[in-house]
């Protein structure tokens, strides 16, 4: 009798033609986005395995672990797959309670309102204290 291949959860996944998969990612305790990346294989595995969020960098082209430069990392509490299998969710504690570059609890700060985008939402903490740059 033949035996059934194992396959790896990494393989239900359906990564695009770049062999990424997008990513949002939800605040474990008020349950709103945060954010929304991208991952490749190796950063979903990386994350699952470290207990942290790790993306793919498409501007550097390289794994990025959340907080690596502003110390503000995710620590992952849970992680899903859509029912399409083309969409990772990750429910994260937010360290810092700030997900944005802007400095800002999350990247979704601007709504629309009579046709224009608007900043609805404060900046926490400015990007030069942050980053140290300025």
């Amino acid at each position: 009798m033949d035996r059934p291949v194992k396959t790896s959860w990494l393989d239900e996944v359906r990564w695009n033609e770049q062999g990424l998969v997008p990513c949002v990612v939800e605040d474990v305790h008020s349950g709103r986005p945060l954010m929304m990346a991208w991952m490749n294989r190796e950063a979903l595995e990386c994350t699952a395995h470290e207990g942290r969020a790790v993306y793919w960098s498409r501007s550097r082209r390289r794994l990025w672990r959340k907080g690596e430069e502003s110390g503000h990392e995710q620590r992952v509490r849970e992680i899903r797959l859509d029912c399409d299998a083309d969409t990772v969710a990750l429910v994260v504690e937010q360290v810092g309670g700030i997900a944005c570059h802007t400095g800002r609890e999350r990247c979704f700060f601007r709504r629309l309102e009579d046709g224009r985008w608007v900043d609805v939402e404060p900046v926490l903490k400015s990007p030069e204290q942050i980053y140290g740059r300025g």
